[in-house]
């Protein structure tokens, strides 16, 4: 019997609802998802890591506590996950963490990006090897250091008779282009949910909008869509990746400066609304010389939305649109998944980024190894 070649994958997104850890055997190829679990965010962290992204500013005694507390927070979630599943911390090969993005920024005479969560106490802590910081070897690549999914979304879903694209809705949107003869191509299309989960909790004081149902009773403003679609971001060519120093409730403020009359459901409308026309755009300018299907697989919180999901589906009429569960892997497994992917990538010094992807100058293996 073949013997189990075990690794996790833990992902905190944009969203700030959760770390997810999602365990992967690589004894047999394509990998398998053997278990996963989603644990809660203490309420008191996400607040502190909501209000250090909404500012951008702290102090270096802030900093230090918060990705210490996150340090701690990955590694109590594997101990408990290990626990559920009676799995010895000795038959991991290694943890893949991505850490908390607190800051965003490749572009600019001295571009860098920055995750937290300390992997040495996830290593301590655990007594697995732990790799993290996958994101600057790219970039000291010339790479966007984003998004890193694409090469993992290509090994589970492209076919050769079809267009696949892999739209990943968290608090920022990403897909990731597989089409068949072509490069790979992937990066962030612009918001997910972390304007919609903003406004609501602001609004209701709830962390996001159940199945979409808040924006539905209002009425999606087209003046305010235009201008929300009027930011140079949305002219750049990809390779090109954001988050929430650029898309942020600030930013909407500045928006909707003109639009103060809307009823607060009318604006969650029209973000839902502004979450969908950012990829939609992007979609309809895919070439298709062959005239292939065109699949578009949806994962993330984002596919739990069914307004979303719904207005996806009518503005892409000649599209199959669907969700990667209906694929072979939950919704909520595919960005955990594949930090365990990248950590298998990176004890075995295989290649990881897609320059095609990245834009770096050659394709490397992604992560800092920190050993048990």
């Amino acid at each position: 019997m073949q013997k189990s070649l075990y690794y996790i994958g833990i992902m905190s997104g944009t969203s700030l609802d959760g770390v997810d850890l999602a365990l992967m055997d690589f004894a047999q190829q394509p990998a398998k998802l053997v278990a996963s679990h989603c644990f809660p965010m203490p309420e008191n962290l996400r607040q502190k890591l909501s209000a250090l992204l909404s500012s951008g500013e702290t102090s270096l005694q802030n900093l230090g506590e918060i990705d210490h507390q996150l340090g701690l927070l990955y590694a109590t979630s594997v101990q408990h996950f290990l626990a559920q599943h009676q799995i010895a911390a000795e038959d991991i090969q290694a943890i893949g963490c991505h850490g908390q993005t607190i800051w965003h920024s490749p572009q600019g005479q001295y571009p860098f990006t920055m995750q937290i969560g300390d992997a040495n106490l996830i290593s301590a802590l655990t007594g697995i090897t732990t790799i993290a910081d996958f994101r600057r070897k790219d970039m000291a690549y010339g790479g966007q250091g984003a998004p890193l999914v694409p090469a993992f979304h290509q090994g589970l879903f492209a076919r050769s008779d079809r267009i696949t694209v892999v739209l990943n809705i968290g608090g920022i949107s990403n897909i990731s282009c597989l089409i068949p003869e072509q490069e790979v191509i992937g990066y962030d299309t612009g918001v997910g949910n972390a304007l919609m989960d903003g406004w609501i909790e602001q609004h209701l004081g709830l962390p996001f909008d159940q199945n979409g149902e808040w924006a539905k009773s209002g009425q999606v403003s087209q003046d305010l869509l235009k201008d929300l679609l009027d930011e140079p971001y949305f002219q750049q060519p990809a390779p090109k990746s954001t988050g929430r120093e650029l898309f942020n409730l600030a930013w909407l403020e500045k928006k909707r400066q003109k639009h103060t009359a809307l009823l607060p459901q009318d604006v969650q409308a029209t973000l839902l609304e502004f979450t969908v026309q950012c990829t939609v755009q992007e979609l309809l300018k895919l070439q298709n010389p062959q005239h292939l299907p065109c699949l578009l697989l949806v994962c993330g919180g984002g596919a739990r939305n069914t307004q979303l999901m719904a207005r996806l589906q009518a503005c892409l009429p000649n599209w199959q649109v669907a969700t990667t569960t209906e694929y072979g892997l939950s919704v909520d497994d595919v960005e955990a998944a594949a930090f365990a992917w990248l950590a298998y990538q990176r004890m075995n010094n295989l290649p990881s980024n897609l320059p095609s992807v990245t834009g770096a100058k050659s394709a490397v293996s992604l992560g800092v190894i920190y050993p048990k």
